[in-house]
């Protein structure tokens, strides 16, 4: 018993570990209001991440402090040009018994994320696959809305075509009405504005529509009304500025 039990403590020790580390929705927020104290020491300590952007990874690690020299971690940067065979080699040190972190541009990793990719390597390399507790742009969003939080879908992108875009969102509203199912999406923040009118003048006018606005940031705005009253309010201010959209049929 004894000798299994040593073996099995030893092989853990040797696995490496991947750890998927949120990182603040926005500019200006404390970290002290966003990552759990145990996860901030936890990427204070590890000296190589992965990351979807070298400078906001960068400034993630300035606010929460570490405990290397900045300027000696190293960051991969997981961008257009990155090959599976680039994921495969900074993933050596973990398989080698190592840590590393994984961190988005906001919110947290592989979630809507090209991190899933690194994280699907991970899996199949034997590395200890570890998610770490902080913000998500779309569960926050839904808990706000005060639509469906036992039956959602998230769909990342609609089309860009406006004829493809509006049969996306009545097939989108119709699915809705039919599974009581919440839709969530998400549009280039440039795009906003006119993905909102768009939703307006596709809806149906007692579909219910959440617009989130900058999540957990001092610009932050949740508001949920009906198509209906969506169109006699004054249109929120979206502009370049991250946006959740939320429907219920």
């Amino acid at each position: 018993m004894s000798t299994v039990s040593n073996s099995t403590t030893n092989t853990a020790r040797q696995q490496g570990h991947l750890h998927l580390i949120p990182v603040s929705l926005g500019e200006g927020v404390p970290s002290s209001l966003w990552l759990p104290e145990d996860v901030r020491t936890l990427a204070a300590r590890l000296d190589c991440y992965i990351a979807e952007n070298a400078k906001t990874a960068r400034a993630f690690l300035k606010a929460i402090g570490t405990d290397t020299p900045l300027q000696e971690i190293t960051i991969h940067v997981l961008d257009r040009k990155a090959s599976e065979a680039d994921m495969h080699r900074w993933l050596q040190r973990a398989r080698d018994g190592g840590e590393i972190g994984l961190v988005s541009e906001a919110g947290c990793p592989a979630v809507a994320d090209p991190g899933a990719h690194v994280v699907r390597i991970a899996h199949t390399l034997g590395i200890r696959v570890c998610p770490w507790t902080g913000p998500s742009s779309i569960l926050l969003a839904l808990m706000a809305s005060g639509l469906d939080g036992q039956r959602f879908a998230f769909h990342g992108y609609a089309p860009v075509a406006p004829t493809e875009r509006a049969a996306q969102l009545r097939q989108w509203e119709q699915a809705s009405a039919r599974q009581q199912q919440t839709q969530i999406m998400i549009e280039t923040p440039y795009r906003n504005t006119a993905f909102f009118k768009t939703l307006l003048d596709t809806l149906k006018g007692s579909t219910r529509l959440c617009v989130a606005r900058s999540v957990t940031t001092p610009d932050e705005s949740i508001q949920t009304r009906t198509i209906s009253d969506w169109k006699q309010s004054p249109a929120p201010d979206l502009d370049k500025q991250p946006t959740l959209f939320l429907f219920l049929a």
